[in-house]
């Protein structure tokens, strides 16, 4: 499979509606790019399910249609698209938007030939994880499962892969492709994966939602099953490097990392072992993080100068997060730019 047969495939599908853009989308926030896991595990074949009727599957409603194939990694550099943070205040048309999980897994760049981590450090899976993918490049989270971020980057950011990787799949959401719609873009990953055949190779699924009261109804929903929240994604859209204002992230609380620079001792229950972690921001700001770990957690708390991530529910006057709680360890190789 080449580019040849991306472009035929172009070539040969029908138009779809113009999608507006008429509609105000919501304005990108400049805070880092940052990733959480949650608190209870549900197996794949269960996240994303419609809530009800009003969430349409997206079988069918785009159909791949002729534009310019454009490789944005031809560009030079590796472009890497973010999403900007859904907020309830905000005016959007959902109807113009594809809804899909956020998932907590190690996001995975397809080069066509080899994985590669967001920092384009070489991600060594096994040879018949990538038997008969397209040559290609493609966006994806490798994924096991929900509450489950530490096992799976013990198992993908090994050197040395091993029979965990028969549990993991790459779940596409998108192709580095520019001029392209993303609904075009999704329509055309479904016919590679398609044609791969490859058990370790699929899409996310998408559905659409027709009001903003569905949208959060379906957030509540899967944050209650221990998933992260939802990625809405105009159907319009351009793939573009660097944070995207038509690619949202909505999720009930908020995360970022930072970096271990101290220890705080237990007392009581804790004595004789770590009672907080004192951690520093990216920005500079330094303050504790005393709730969130498992007592084997604290009894071999995470090395100093290592990165962690964790959840908060907005910020005080001092700029110091609220509620901060431990989520996990962040992997060097995973660190997204800070």
């Amino acid at each position: 499979m080449n580019i040849k047969y991306v472009i035929s495939i172009l070539l040969l599908a029908i138009s779809q509606p113009t999608v507006s853009f008429a509609t105000p989308v919501a304005t990108p926030v400049a805070t880092p790019v940052t990733y959480l896991t949650s608190d209870t595990t549900e197996p794949m074949s269960d996240f994303a399910k419609p809530i009800s009727d009003a969430a349409k599957p997206m079988a069918n409603v785009a159909k791949p249609l002729f534009s310019p194939i454009k490789p944005v990694t031809e560009q030079g550099v590796m472009p890497i698209q973010l999403a900007a943070t859904y907020n309830k205040s905000d005016y959007i048309n959902i109807a113009e938007y594809l809804v899909s999980e956020k998932l907590d897994g190690v996001r995975a760049r397809w080069t066509g030939t080899q994985l590669l981590t967001r920092n384009g450090n070489k991600i060594h899976a096994p040879e018949w994880f990538t038997k008969n993918w397209p040559d290609v490049a493609l966006d994806g989270e490798l994924w096991t499962q929900r509450s489950s971020f530490e096992a799976i980057a013990s198992i993908v950011l090994s050197h040395t892969p091993d029979e965990r990787w028969r549990t993991v799949k790459m779940m596409l959401f998108d192709m580095p492709v520019s001029h392209v719609p993303f609904a075009t873009r999704l329509s055309t990953m479904e016919a590679l994966v398609k044609q791969a055949n490859s058990n370790s190779l699929t899409t996310i699924p998408q559905f659409t939602l027709d009001s903003q009261r569905l949208l959060e109804a379906k957030i509540d929903e899967v944050t209650a099953k221990g998933g992260e929240g939802l990625m809405l994604h105009h159907k319009a859209a351009f793939y573009q490097d660097g944070r995207s204002n038509q690619l949202l992230k909505a999720k009930r609380f908020n995360d970022a990392e930072a970096k271990v620079v101290g220890y705080v001792k237990g007392k009581g229950k804790f004595a004789g072992m770590m009672g907080s972690l004192m951690v520093e921001t990216p920005e500079g700001v330094q303050f504790k993080i005393g709730t969130g770990f498992s007592m084997k957690q604290r009894r071999y708390p995470p090395p100093m100068n290592s990165w962690i991530t964790f959840k908060y529910f907005g910020v005080t006057k001092k700029g110091i997060p609220r509620f901060a709680s431990f989520r996990h360890v962040r992997p060097d190789k995973d660190l997204p730019d800070l």
